[in-house]
């Protein structure tokens, strides 16, 4: 049986779990409270459970280190933003117990980041960050943490409706840097992500054949992808080839080093040509709609692209104004067609009544 004693004016509490004692600190000086706790933490052991003591001693660092552990174990291309996101969440819960981030503490948070003016986007990819957290410790052995508290979630509209038309491409290709030219005419007949090309290396492009490859575990969604080059493309990349640098192993390259991020002549280009606030993911929703829209069918559209589901697919083929006037063009073209045979009906109709007619006598 447990028992309860002081230190000073605050309550303790001594119970018994497979024949260990356990001391605990109410801090408090209610001797009702700690009455409280001795009876839940007794009826904790009898249940088979660990002790809330235990998952007091974790704290939030912990968890977030577990959490980039195993990004980094898994090899996960997104290891940059859960960082970020871990940077985040420290500065509202750094150095507090799991047992004390609690759903009202995790709403402030949320108020306090829509106060700074963040994405409901971006706050609910920090909660789920969180939320990984805590579903990491509870599957550890022994467990780090004995709930995973409620997270509500916001409601977003992440569904972007942005890509470009053929004129608008031609504009931004010529407003960019000469060595990101062959990178956005390659994002605009493809539809790859921006990781894809600009990692893409010389040892998986084959000139003779026409071919591009990236193999399984290069892609986000861990499938090989195989693209035959359309005229534009092959004459592009072996212009490109020509002009490559000895010891730089990558088709797009700048100085002889991997392009990484080029935002700032981006957003300068999309300003020149008043494209303002245009991505570069809008590319990828390009090249789908003009893959659709020239006849290729959806199943080879989603291997080229490198889609795995449907319903991300689906969200990337995007109606344009002029599809749909081209819609009402053939709705109407339909209309004047029944209309056309309508009319044509009443003619014959009344052309075999004429004719039914009794003729007067002939003299």
């Amino acid at each position: 049986m447990g028992s309860i004693f002081r230190r000073g004016r605050i309550y303790w509490i001594k119970y018994y779990r497979n024949g260990k004692p356990y001391r605990e600190s109410t801090h408090g000086e209610a001797l009702e409270g700690a009455k409280r706790l001795l009876k839940r933490r007794e009826g904790e052991i009898s249940k088979g459970e660990i002790p809330g003591i235990y998952f007091d001693k974790i704290r939030f660092e912990e968890l977030a280190e577990d959490f980039l552990t195993d990004y980094r174990v898994n090899g996960k291309r997104s290891l940059d933003k859960a960082e970020r996101c871990v940077r985040k969440l420290k500065e509202a819960f750094e150095g507090m117990r799991v047992t004390e981030i609690t759903t009202a503490r995790i709403k402030a948070y949320i108020e306090r980041r829509m106060e700074q003016d963040f994405s409901n986007a971006s706050i609910n990819r920090e909660l789920a960050a969180l939320k990984r957290m805590f579903s990491l410790g509870a599957q550890c052995t022994p467990p780090k943490v004995n709930r995973i508290p409620h997270m509500p979630m916001l409601r977003e509209n992440n569904i972007r409706k942005g890509f470009f038309e053929h004129e608008e491409f031609l504009a931004l290709r010529e407003a960019l840097p000469d060595y990101l030219e062959p990178v956005v005419t390659f994002a605009y007949h493809t539809g790859w992500r921006k990781r894809e090309i600009v990692s893409l290396t010389w040892d998986k492009v084959d000139l003779k054949q026409g071919t591009v490859r990236l193999d399984p575990g290069e892609t986000k969604n861990n499938e090989g992808r195989t693209l035959y080059m359309n005229e534009e493309l092959w004459r592009e990349m072996k212009a490109l080839h020509a002009r490559r640098r000895l010891g730089c192993p990558y088709v797009f390259q700048w100085q002889g080093r991997q392009i990484k991020d080029f935002r700032g002549a981006w957003d300068a280009a999309c300003e020149q040509v008043r494209l303002k606030g245009r991505l570069f993911h809008d590319f990828r929703r390009t090249a789908i709609r003009n893959m659709v829209r020239a006849g290729i069918p959806e199943r080879v559209a989603m291997s080229l692209s490198g889609h795995k589901t449907r319903s991300i697919f689906d969200r990337y083929n995007i109606v344009s104004d002029e599809d749909l006037r081209e819609a009402a063009r053939r709705q109407q073209a339909y209309h004047e067609r029944a209309q056309f045979g309508h009319n044509l009906g009443t003619v014959g109709k009344k052309m075999a009544s004429f004719a039914e007619r009794p003729i007067g006598p002939i003299y």
